[in-house]
């Protein structure tokens, strides 16, 4: 199957999963789940905005860092530019923030509540150099935009 029929399934099983669930935490949980178990990717989670750092929230895969400041990492960075950041080799990145050695590139797409003010990021890592591109980003904003 290719990558935009699998995101066009992936998306109609989220806004599924999502329909009439109020709780954030529960509702990132399943979207981390189906978005990592349909694309077979290395790491998958979402990071909530607390203060001024992005705290570690529910995700698929190994263990990973727990805070993580205002505009620093990959993460950070998608916070304070309010954009999703596609980085095709994570070495090549100033600040990336190593939370696994294996991880080789990174999406990150920041979630916005009503008021366009960013409450979370859903931050993506591969085990592959240049796994992000345009279709990923298209799509995955589209996913994160359901949980507005």
């Amino acid at each position: 199957m290719e990558k935009e029929e699998k995101y066009r399934l992936l998306t109609e099983q989220v806004r599924s999963l999502i329909a009439g669930e109020t709780d954030s935490v529960s509702v990132m949980a399943n979207v981390s789940a189906a978005i990592h178990e349909t694309m077979g990717f290395f790491w998958t989670g979402f990071y909530m905005v607390h203060g001024d750092e992005l705290r570690l929230g529910p995700f698929q895969g190994s263990v990973a860092c727990m805070h993580i400041p205002f505009g620093r990492g990959v993460c950070g960075t998608a916070w304070q530019r309010k954009e999703t950041v596609v980085v095709p080799d994570v070495e090549a990145f100033p600040g990336h923030i190593a939370c696994s050695s294996l991880s080789r590139s990174e999406i990150v797409v920041p979630v916005f509540n009503a008021t366009n003010e960013v409450v979370a990021v859903l931050d993506i890592d591969s085990r592959d150099l240049n796994t992000f591109d345009e279709i990923d980003k298209k799509w995955l904003e589209d996913i994160v935009a359901l949980l507005s």
